[in-house]
């Protein structure tokens, strides 16, 4: 494997216990590779920091959204926000593909394209006479994710970048309602943007919620109902994933990387590490590479 820079995010998908498959902060399969396992139905569930794009490209499916449901004879793109309750039910002759965005991607991604507010909320968008241009652009998508060719990161990313761009007009022209408290959302949705330029700098709680008007008290609060997690643990999840991602793709040392993700020393970034991942950052280097053979 090729080392370069990417990610190993801690989201799951649905029905698995395992830890995301790939160290990417993206994950692309086809709708019937993970609903024939459940007979082809998705029970409702949701994620505390994961978007989902589902496109339906053909089929019928049954989609439940915060209980409401809604039936999908054409073609169409169905957008899913983190926290958003959400079930699925298809005909066996559905086909398409689920693209499964980290929050820490869609904040990279609004740093280059602006506040994508169309993934703030629930929606459903026929993909009308685009679908030709969406299928060619989902399977790209899934056969680089899926692949190891050079610039891969770069591919992944240029691709994702085009969609976001027809889903934002598309959003433009017909703003979904949001289903969950705005600025509740709008508050964490501020937090993870301030973590992800700032987790190198190991700022307290107190700081992170002074930037963003807030309490600690209440942000932590707003943290655990909305993502089940404290405020302190999504900074140190996020340190996690840095610190994964540069283990698969880079020939870092353990003190060379404890220092770029500004650690005091290589000891305390290896005590860190496996306190919250369970093995030492060698370990889970080694088990990578003899997995990646």
């Amino acid at each position: 494997m090729k080392k370069s820079p990417g990610g190993v995010p801690v989201f799951k998908l649905y029905g698995e216990d395992q830890a995301w498959p790939t160290p990417d902060l993206l994950h692309c399969e086809s709708i019937p590779s993970r609903s024939r396992l459940h007979h082809w139905e998705i029970q409702p569930h949701r994620h505390a920091d994961l978007f989902q794009l589902l496109y339906v490209q053909r089929g019928h499916a049954l989609i439940e959204i915060e209980g409401q449901l809604q039936e999908v004879r054409e073609a169409a793109i169905q957008v899913t926000p983190p926290l958003c309750v959400h079930g699925f039910r298809f005909s066996e002759n559905t086909e398409g593909y689920v693209l499964s965005l980290g929050a820490p991607l869609v904040a990279r991604l609004e740093e280059q394209l602006g506040p994508l507010t169309v993934l703030a909320s629930a929606g459903c968008y026929p993909v009308g006479r685009d679908r030709r241009h969406l299928n060619t652009l989902f399977a790209t998508l899934q056969r680089e994710y899926e692949g190891s060719e050079p610039s891969r990161d770069l591919m992944l990313h240029s691709l994702v970048n085009v969609l976001m761009v027809w889903i934002g007009r598309r959003g433009r022209q017909n703003l979904p309602p949001a289903n969950r408290d705005e600025r509740n959302d709008q508050y964490l949705g501020n937090f993870i943007r301030l973590v992800e330029a700032h987790y190198r700098e190991h700022l307290s709680v107190e700081t992170f919620a002074h930037r963003i008007g807030l309490s600690s008290v209440h942000l932590n609060t707003l943290c655990r109902r909305l993502t089940g997690q404290t405020a302190l643990q999504i900074i140190h999840q996020r340190l996690l994933l840095e610190a994964k991602r540069n283990l698969v793709y880079t020939t870092m040392t353990v003190s060379q990387l404890s220092d770029h993700l500004g650690f005091s020393d290589p000891a305390y970034f290896s005590r860190f590490f496996r306190r919250l991942s369970g093995v030492s950052p060698q370990a889970f280097r080694q088990d990578t590479e003899q997995r990646a053979r």
